[in-house]
């Protein structure tokens, strides 16, 4: 975990202020604000159905609230057209709950997919490009010509984060990165999630229930439930939250450990 002191002055990357969404007559989202500040890592806690997901699509365009502004970079998206959240969306990297990767596609082809995709780089510089980010992630050259079944979960991890941020995003989301994974994998993946803000200065987004993991990599986090965030700050300010929702919540981790 980052230096929460460093990052509270920083400005704001993500700003997202009183968003309201709402599916048929189910109302997921009833008033949001968050900050998440540039270079920090914020981690957004929540039990299934709390509207988690649908709040990090609003970060990258893919849901237009009922109300309410998505601030990034200093600028709204809400308002924007497809061609511009395109552009917008560049700032972005995506890590998915299962990688995503292209069964099709060696490790070294994976990476390589985004910047063949939107670039006109030489392959040459491809190669540089995707080798320092797999050198980031610490996988060796012997990884590149693998294929994802031939991966471990941990590794296919590591290779869908190299994927996202092969481009240089800004901001990097995570949907649920730990999930079914044993501790010692859980424990890879935090490292990384460090590595890449620490390494290349990302704003970092996790969507998790993953408490432990929460607190290994968050410079703050936020709690949702019911459609607002009910708690948000340093995890230390989490821990000795007097809220009912997070304090059963937090209860099934820490009344265990």
């Amino acid at each position: 975990m980052s230096d929460s002191n460093s990052t509270a002055s920083a400005k704001p990357m993500i700003d997202i202020v009183d968003l309201h969404k709402t599916f048929g007559e189910h109302r997921v989202l009833t008033g949001i604000n968050l900050t998440v500040p540039a270079g920090s890592t914020c981690v957004i806690l929540g039990g299934s159905g709390s509207g988690k997901t649908v709040l990090m699509k609003h970060m990258i365009g893919l849901l237009k609230p009922d109300s309410g502004q998505v601030i990034i970079d200093g600028e709204d998206i809400v308002p924007v057209g497809v061609e511009e959240l395109q552009r917008v969306r560049r700032k972005f990297g995506m890590v998915f709950q299962a990688a995503a990767l292209f069964d099709s596609m060696t490790v070294y082809e994976n990476v390589a997919f985004p910047l063949r995709e939107h670039t006109r780089l030489p392959e040459e510089q491809i190669r540089e490009k995707v080798r320092a980010k797999l050198d980031l992630m610490g996988l060796k050259r012997e990884a590149e010509q693998k294929f994802p079944a031939d991966l471990s979960g941990g590794m296919r991890k590591r290779v869908g984060l190299a994927r996202a941020i092969v481009l240089d995003p800004k901001v990097v989301l995570y949907d649920e990165p730990t999930t079914g994974l044993d501790p010692i994998t859980t424990d890879y993946v935090d490292e990384m999630i460090l590595a890449a803000q620490r390494e290349l200065g990302v704003t970092s987004v996790v969507i998790s229930h993953d408490i432990a993991s929460a607190f290994n990599v968050a410079d703050q986090i936020a709690f949702l439930s019911k459609g607002v965030i009910v708690e948000h700050g340093p995890p230390e300010q989490l821990r000795a939250s007097e809220h009912p929702a997070v304090k059963v919540f937090l209860q099934t981790w820490f009344g265990k450990n």
